[in-house]
């Protein structure tokens, strides 16, 4: 707020008075006078300035002047696979690397390249690289201030590099699979390494404690301080167990309660979404537009995040969201229906893992409910594979045998191609939205309204996959009282013309 202006002549004095004019004011104090006017003048510019400075550090930069300073990073992402994905699709063909429509579950009835995660995964590492440059060139991103500076005052790499090695494991897996069809427990061992290059970085690993630290502190349970990777005081529950006899001065074990949990939920996070994205991967375009969506849900709390300066992790989501949200965008056209490459195993699955890694960093600062709200961003595939779960329970098969019950399935069935992505793409914004808002609106109340979109989506698609289900188990019950004797249940009266007649007014002679 500008101050308000100083009155230079408060007592109505004119200083320039004529001789002989009353009141009468001698040379010296005139000079004295217009001295005090002039640093009066000069006091007053300072202050306006300062007050101009205090109210932009107050104000901050709002969430589309962060988005600017760093879109160079999408525009990298997205020109990077745009020009890769025509190359990986020449590779796939000449070495072979085609999925046949050999499943009657498939849409395409001709064969289609794969190595299409390969190219979004180059798009990728184009957009962190780029913000790894920007860290020696200052005009190609203004960083948040809470980015780590090193010895020198430069910007350390803001993707820390085992995020990069969790990326590259879970590409290289998929793409053993999409190349010579591996094992489903190999490649949840290379999830589970991926996983495990996460942890090493705490990257999810605080969101333990935004679940349990304030439960320990409700029961009195006594709490600890630890030093995390970047530095910083955390605080933490450690379990002492005490050893039998004494070795080498130690007479307990102590394990830190916080990060092994967190460890364990973040393989748990990896595995879930992963295998999300891979599954609902089924028709053309799908799963890459559909995380675009999410990306650009999670960039909007991203940076929410980044105006309240959250801390370490600001940096590094808002750099993965807009280089997953440009990678997805530039392998779209070419994934579209009619899709001339496919994703792969190496796409779907790098989709879910960055996607995965975004949501955990959410938690990282104890806000477990923005981590719900990107599960709610997310919640397209998570519903999807749920259902699949239920489903194949209460069918009596195993979680991993394939059928035709998927969300896209059904819709594929009613609608075109085309129309049922685009459905699809409508369910993925509207979660996007609500996520969104848990930023700016109550979050009981998203959740309220997420809920009840969640349970509708699942009951009618119960419904509609087990109307065969329902149907046999009709015919069973009738089948079973007819041979009792009992009386058949009463049907729709039959028509003339079901039977064969004409139906009046019909103009049959």
């Amino acid at each position: 707020m500008t101050p308000p202006p100083i009155d230079m002549n408060p007592l109505g004095v004119n200083p320039l008075a004529t001789p002989g004019a009353s009141p009468t004011l001698s040379g010296e104090m005139v000079e004295r006078i217009n001295d005090l006017v002039s640093r009066a003048n000069e006091l007053s510019r300072e202050a306006s300035s300062l007050a101009g400075e205090v109210g932009s550090q107050a104000t901050g930069p709002g969430r589309l002047d962060i988005f600017q300073s760093y879109v160079g990073v999408l525009i990298v992402a997205f020109l990077v696979t745009l020009m890769a994905t025509p190359i990986m699709r020449r590779m796939a063909v000449k070495q072979g690397v085609i999925d046949r429509p050999s499943d009657p579950r498939k849409v395409h009835r001709m064969p289609i390249a794969y190595l299409g995660g390969v190219a979004v995964f180059l798009g990728l590492l184009g957009g962190i690289l780029y913000s790894y440059v920007a860290t020696r060139v200052d005009w190609l991103i203004d960083f948040h201030p809470t980015t780590k500076l090193g010895e020198d005052g430069a910007h350390q790499p803001v993707v820390p590099i085992s995020i990069l090695l969790g990326l590259t494991i879970i590409m290289i897996v998929g793409l053993i699979d999409d190349v010579a069809a591996i094992s489903p427990r190999v490649k949840i061992g290379g999830q589970l390494i991926a996983a495990a290059a996460l942890a090493v970085d705490e990257v999810g690993v605080r969101l333990a404690a935004g679940l349990f630290i304030p439960t320990a502190k409700a029961l009195g349970i006594p709490i600890s301080q630890v030093m995390g990777e970047s530095g910083t005081m955390y605080e933490t529950l450690m379990l002492n167990i005490p050893l039998p006899m004494e070795l080498m001065g130690v007479d307990h074990i102590s394990i830190n309660l916080i990060y092994w949990t967190g460890t364990a939920l973040i393989a748990i996070a990896v595995l879930g979404l992963c295998n999300a994205s891979n599954l609902i991967d089924g028709l053309d375009g799908l799963l890459t537009g559909t995380t675009a969506i999410s990306a650009a849900g999670l960039l909007v709390v991203a940076l929410g995040l980044a105006v309240l300066d959250d801390g370490p992790r600001d940096t590094q989501r808002l750099v993965l969201c807009l280089a997953l949200l440009g990678a997805c965008l530039g392998f779209l056209p070419h994934n579209f229906n009619p899709a001339s490459i496919f994703l792969g195993d190496a796409g779907s699955l790098l989709l879910g893992f960055c996607t995965c890694v975004i949501i955990l960093t959410l938690g990282d600062t104890g806000k477990t409910h923005l981590v719900a709200a990107g599960l709610i961003i997310f919640a397209l595939p998570i519903i999807d594979t749920s259902l699949a779960i239920v489903r194949r329970k209460m069918e009596g098969k195993s979680i991993s045998a394939a059928d035709d019950q998927h969300l896209h399935h059904m819709l594929k069935r009613a609608l075109s191609v085309k129309k049922a992505v685009l459905v699809l793409y409508a369910i993925a914004a509207s979660f996007a939205v609500l996520g969104a808002a848990v930023t700016i609106l109550r979050a009981r109340l998203v959740f309220v309204f997420a809920l009840v979109l969640a349970a509708y989506i699942g009951v009618i698609a119960i419904k509609v996959a087990r109307r065969r289900v329902i149907e046999e188990q009709a015919a069973a019950i009738d089948r079973k009282l007819g041979s009792a004797g009992a009386a058949p249940r009463p049907t729709a009266p039959e028509t003339p013309a079901a039977a064969g007649r004409p139906a009046p007014n019909s103009g049959a002679v």
